[in-house]
């Protein structure tokens, strides 16, 4: 038997746990209310005149899954989370939890479905990937009242050598690979040359490339607003990555590119007699944006193939304009606005082992030491400051 009283965000709640039946009720924003329902129950369980009624609205684990994921999940996250909590509840949670009640599911068998994915062949990825979206649901469901624990906290414990992923992920071209393939484009594929320039010269990410526009590039500021990004798989416009939008800086070469691009799409519209260019920047046979697999097909591949370059990503000229920008002594908080990271600390898990030099330049501050802390010491210490010397020699 046991009442408890905690306190949750910014409200009292009173726990109690009698005959095996357990009941959550929110007081308040008072911790003295709280207080006083607390111990009018335990008396009344001391008189044996309190019992747990099963009162609670049933939750089926299916039903509230999806309906936080038709809620939610579709308003808050972006198409692409939304397909992969989707796909993970249809491929693993549903036929596990099934119509289970959310309140009856024990951690015991989120570990019991966890622990089996290694033998399934699944890597930890997946499985992280299965966790986060039921970890999250119950997060919604303890808010609400509905539960009052999350049985997937601390399921699948942190690895040491699950730091630094992120970092073995990013590949990176040297300042004179990367000269080569510019160049190799620009001679083979000239069409791809102003798109290829502006990944290597202002890091964006390629969905955000794609969708760029015309009125988004100033170039008496040079610089460029990036508003949008677009779908690999649905197509669909959305915000960058990060949520909101970023000013990018343009360097000088990469405006004097852009300009001839849309002196040239001016030129094509005359010839056409329409007299209007169009709105995006880097646009497809028909018009449009960019699409995505026909470009890696067509151009992409071929162009590393020219230049005999390993299979790279396209989104790691990203990260190469990143690493080349810590080479000219860049500060990361700068990179991490370019890139338009979430936050710093991003920034500093993938580029942050780039820069051993200037960590090398701040310990040889420390040269000298020796010399100057003899100098200064007074001349009682000298003597065993000397002795000290003379045994390490």
């Amino acid at each position: 038997m046991a009442v408890k009283v905690r306190k949750r965000k910014d409200s009292w709640w009173v726990y109690i746990d009698h005959n095996n039946k357990r009941k959550a009720k929110c007081i308040g924003p008072s911790k003295r209310a709280a207080d006083q329902v607390a111990e009018k129950i335990r008396a009344k369980l001391a008189l044996g005149e309190f019992e747990i009624t099963d009162e609670r609205k049933r939750y089926p684990f299916h039903e509230y899954f999806q309906n936080w994921l038709g809620t939610y999940v579709k308003a808050h996250c972006k198409a692409a989370t939304y397909r992969s909590y989707e796909s993970g509840f249809r491929n693993y949670l549903l036929p596990a939890l099934r119509r289970r009640d959310i309140d009856k599911i024990q951690r015991d068998q989120i570990k019991q479905l966890v622990y089996g994915f290694p033998a399934q062949g699944k890597s930890r990825s997946t499985i992280k990937g299965v966790l986060a979206p039921l970890s999250e649901m119950y997060n919604h469901a303890i808010d609400d009242g509905h539960v009052t624990t999350n049985p997937t906290r601390r399921v699948l414990r942190a690895r040491r050598q699950d730091t630094g992923n992120r970092t073995e992920k990013a590949d990176f071209l040297t300042r004179e690979e990367l000269g080569l393939l510019l160049r190799t484009c620009q001679e083979s594929y000239p069409e791809a040359y102003p798109w290829l320039s502006l990944l290597a010269r202002t890091g964006l990410r390629y969905g955000e490339s794609r969708v760029l526009r015309w009125e988004d590039i100033d170039f008496h500021g040079q610089f460029i607003e990036v508003r949008h990004s677009q779908d690999d798989t649905t197509g669909e416009l959305t915000t960058p990555k990060s949520g909101k939008g970023r000013r990018v800086d343009m360097s000088t070469q990469l405006a004097q590119t852009l300009r001839s691009l849309h002196t040239q799409r001016r030129k094509e519209a005359l010839q056409q007699c329409s007299g209007e260019i169009p709105e995006w920047v880097f646009v497809s046979s028909r018009g449009g944006p960019l699409h995505a697999s026909n470009f890696r097909n067509r151009v992409w591949y071929r162009l590393l193939d020219k230049t005999g370059f390993r299979r790279i990503r396209i989104h790691d000229i990203r990260h190469t304009y990143a690493s080349l920008l810590i080479q000219n002594g860049e500060s990361l908080a700068y990179i991490r606005d370019q890139l338009g990271h979430h936050s710093i600390q991003i920034t500093v898990d993938i580029y942050g082992h780039l820069v051993p030099g200037g960590n090398r330049a701040a310990v040889d501050k420390l040269n000298g030491l020796e010399d100057a802390t003899f100098r200064n010491l007074p001349a009682t210490y000298r003597g065993t400051a000397n002795s000290i010397v003379s045994i390490s020699g």
